[in-house]
């Protein structure tokens, strides 16, 4: 990151994307850039506005487990290392601007409109855990928790400086069951699995904690484990061998003692064909991936498609696996479906690839077999436009127009048109008819 900071040739902006139109090497985006009412030149990130700010909110990178205060530094090595002033939770009180000796803290940053012409567009907007609340007694009871929460804990710049320690007092937790596919496989939430990345990152976890504690009692409740990347499963077995328990089976329901907060499972256990109640110090959820809140509406500005899980669509997933139907449009890590980190740097890296070869040209090269409308027979019903999957077509000021940058030459726009006022140049019907004819004729 720190080296993407200080590429010249790199520019970072905070902000959020409003708009994008045009096409490969003339994309216009409008880009709504966010103030931080920090002057990022002046700030040198001593710290002292945050001492003295009085207000405290939930720390989001500790998905809320400690506090921070409104005027911030997202985390420890967030680039570019400077403050930020969170205006929905600043009471304005201005005890900032006076602990600053660098008068870096401007109060008065108002948010500014960016009009960007790009040639090239990588989508990289990455996923969302699945929420589990009312899952489990996720939200409920304070010691069922996420893998995500649980990695947060035992990070060393997590809110207990990496102390396994329950949510509720300084109790170390000896037995803990994690529970895998919470949203994941079940159509009451997602039918897909996400990739085997809940089954390994709850290894994961699990060995970290026989790491901190080799007394612990851990189990690992699944469907199925899934650990088919590289030496996946021999990471599997060895956390077998560490005394991992691993039961494959269903947990209906739990249940938190009130006065212990200790949890009680029920839990089906399908190898032995038996049910039976468990109590814990601490329930993990694997929850699995979903598409980023804003995939659809990015979609819809990009011209693209999503699938039916909600990730953009790619234009193959065999041949063209991150390249979208929009020329000059391509895709990064898991905006397009769950990837694991090597699946994420792969796609990253072949984003980059492809971007850079064609920008090295100079020049897009393209097929001229495009749609072409006859003004005079065209009754702008609006057929081709609706059924065009490139939206190639239009219909402005009365008239019906063809993109001939965005048009892939598919003719799904002459096959619904009632008039015969679409054709496909190089692939007339006269030009079909006279070459059909001429078979004919040789055939005789």
């Amino acid at each position: 990151m720190l080296k993407v900071e200080r590429n010249p040739h790199i520019s970072l902006v905070y902000g959020e994307i409003e708009d994008i139109d045009g096409y490969i090497g003339n994309f216009k985006v409008k880009v709504k850039k966010k103030p931080r009412y920090i002057r990022s030149e002046r700030c040198n990130a001593c710290g002292s506005c945050a001492e003295v700010c009085p207000v405290m909110v939930p720390n989001e990178f500790n998905c809320g487990l400690d506090a921070r205060k409104a005027i911030y530094i997202p985390f420890t090595q967030a680039v570019p290392a400077t403050y930020t002033i969170d205006k929905d939770h600043c009471i304005e009180c201005q005890l900032c601007v006076k602990a600053c000796d660098q008068d870096a803290i401007d109060l008065t940053q108002q948010p500014e409109n960016l009009d960007l012409t790009v040639g090239i567009i990588v989508v990289a907007t990455g996923f969302e855990p699945f929420n589990p609340i009312g899952v489990y007694g996720y939200g409920r009871y304070e010691n069922v928790i996420t893998q995500l929460e649980l990695e947060r804990i035992l990070a060393p710049n997590g809110p207990t400086e990496g102390k396994l320690r329950r949510i509720t007092g300084d109790k170390v937790p000896k037995r803990i069951l994690m529970i895998q596919c919470v949203g994941s496989r079940s159509p009451k939430t997602h039918d897909y699995c996400s990739s085997g990345i809940c089954c390994m990152v709850a290894i994961k976890n699990a060995r970290l904690l026989k790491q901190h504690d080799p007394e612990a009692e851990i189990t690992i409740a699944y469907i199925d484990i899934r650990a088919s990347g590289k030496r996946y499963e021999e990471y599997y077995k060895e956390a077998r061998e560490m005394g991992i328990k691993f039961l494959r089976g269903n947990v209906s329901k739990v249940k938190e003692d009130p006065k212990t907060k200790n949890i009680t499972a029920r839990i089906e256990d399908t190898l032995n064909n038996s049910v039976r109640n468990h109590e814990f110090d601490l329930v993990v959820l694997s929850v699995g991936m979903e598409p980023a809140k804003e995939t659809s509406r990015m979609a819809r500005m990009l011209g693209i498609d999503t699938s039916t899980d909600g990730y953009f669509k790619e234009l193959h997933p065999r041949l063209y696996p991150i390249t979208t139907k929009v020329p000059g449009v391509f895709l990064a890590g898991a905006c397009q479906g769950p990837r694991s980190v090597d699946q994420t740097v792969a796609t990253g890296k072949g984003a980059a690839s492809a971007s850079a070869i064609l920008m090295s040209h100079g020049v897009y090269e393209m097929e001229l077999i495009k749609a072409e409308i006859d003004l005079a027979k065209c009754s702008r019903c609006g057929l081709c436009v609706e059924v065009c999957p490139y939206h190639a077509i239009s219909i402005k000021h009365g008239r019906t127009i063809v993109n001939e940058i965005t048009c892939r030459g598919c003719g799904a726009c002459e096959t619904v048109c009632k008039n015969d006022a679409i054709e496909l140049r190089y692939y007339r019907n006269r030009q079909l008819v006279t070459y059909i004819e001429n078979l004919v004729q040789k055939a005789r």
